[in-house]
């Protein structure tokens, strides 16, 4: 049987939404994703549509090498997997990827964790909601917590991932590929 590897990408990119999760929570690195490669060319999450516009939210494709992860620090949890698993989780995802404008960032299932208090809402998820929810339906995360309720902290804490990383994310990936370079004012007037 052949294992493959998906990798749990939690993040602090040290904006002030981040900074008011840490807060709440007491807890670091509160942005999770999931992640096709050890490199993490292929990141998937709920989070900012686009990068410096908190209020628009839902299903993204994170490019993490962007200026806007540059400062952020991480862990990088490793999960072993069938091939068969692998295929299902990353169809599942695709398919979310292909209906992205269906889907939308479940603000009020945040709040509901900050009061453990479930707020469920179709086809709208949180980062962390959304990782558990890939990893229940493809039958391997069975903890009894609701996925609207689960946290960062709580994936992390999962027995069956393993440790890779933990540091600035920027180290992580100038060992896996080139970064991208901020965009300079005068390149894309002259672009």
């Amino acid at each position: 049987m052949k294992v493959r590897k998906v990798y749990l990408l939690f993040t602090d990119t040290g904006t002030f939404f981040s900074k008011m999760i840490n807060l709440f929570t007491k807890s670091k690195l509160n942005h999770a994703s999931i992640s096709f490669d050890e490199a993490l060319t292929k990141v998937y999450s709920f989070g900012r549509k686009q990068p410096y516009n908190p209020l628009s939210g839902g299903f993204v494709k994170e490019n993490v090498r962007a200026p806007f992860f540059r400062k952020s620090t991480c862990a990088i949890y490793q999960l072993s997997i069938t091939e068969e698993i692998y295929e299902l989780l990353f169809d599942r995802v695709k398919k979310m990827e292909q209906e992205t404008d269906d889907y939308r960032y479940n603000l009020l299932g945040v709040i509901g964790v900050l009061f453990n208090r479930e707020w469920q809402r179709d086809r709208a998820f949180f980062c962390s909601e959304f990782v558990a929810t890939m990893l229940r339906e493809a039958g391997i995360y069975t903890e009894e917590k609701p996925a609207c309720l689960t946290k960062p902290q709580d994936l992390k804490e999962w027995h069956e991932l393993t440790l890779i990383y933990h540091g600035d994310l920027i180290v992580y990936l100038q060992k896996h590929g080139p970064i991208e370079e901020p965009v300079r004012h005068w390149k894309r007037l002259y672009s």
